[in-house]
C-alpha cells in the first residue's frame, strides 16, 4: 500500500525552548530500564485532566529519537517508509533540484512510477539511492585520499 504525502507534510524544526526541552526529556527516557518488555503505558497530564496510554516499546524508541534530534537542534519529518513522493520532494530530501532528480529518474538509478502525469518516488527507494550513492562518495574520497598520501601531498 502506498501513501502520498500531502504537499505540505509537516516537518518540524524547533525553537532554542523546545530544544532544550527535548534534551531534557530525551535524558529522562534514555535513563529508564525497558527490559524485554514490548509495551509501555504513559502517562498524559496536563492542567485539566490525566489520562494514560499503551504504546510499543518500538514507538518509544522512535520518540526517543526524534527528541535527540531535537535536542540537537534539527528539525524532523516523520515519513512512512512506503510514502509516495513528489519528485520535489525527493529532490528536496536529497538537496538537489528537480531537473537533476528527473534525470535520475528517467536513468533508472531511482525506481519510480507515473500517477497520471506526474511521476512518484517511493521514500525507501529513495533512501536506498541516498545510501548506495554515499558510500560510493565515501569510496572515492578514501582513494582520492589514499593517492594524496602515497604522492606525499601533505594530506
Amino acid at each position: 500500500m502506498s501513501t502520498s504525502l500531502p504537499d505540505n507534510f509537516e516537518t518540524v524544526a524547533p525553537t532554542p525552548v523546545d530544544a532544550e526541552l527535548a534534551r531534557q526529556s530525551s535524558k529522562q527516557l534514555a535513563a529508564r530500564r525497558l527490559g524485554n518488555r514490548s509495551s509501555i503505558r504513559l502517562r498524559l497530564e496536563d492542567d485539566e485532566e490525566a489520562d494514560s496510554v499503551v504504546v510499543p516499546i518500538s514507538a518509544l524508541k522512535l520518540f526517543q529519537h526524534l527528541l535527540a534530534e531535537m535536542s540537537h537542534g534539527n528539525s524532523v519529518t516523520l515519513v512512512p517508509t512506503h510514502a509516495e513522493l513528489t519528485t520535489q520532494q525527493a529532490a528536496d530530501l536529497l538537496s538537489v533540484s528537480r531537473p537533476y532528480l528527473v534525470k535520475l529518474l528517467e536513468e533508472g538509478k531511482i525506481p519510480s512510477r507515473l500517477v497520471g502525469r506526474f511521476r512518484r518516488v517511493r521514500f525507501d527507494d529513495l533512501m536506498a539511492y541516498k545510501r548506495q550513492d554515499d558510500e560510493l562518495r565515501a569510496k572515492v574520497l578514501d582513494q582520492l585520499a589514499k593517492e594524496a598520501q602515497e604522492s606525499g601531498m601533505g594530506y
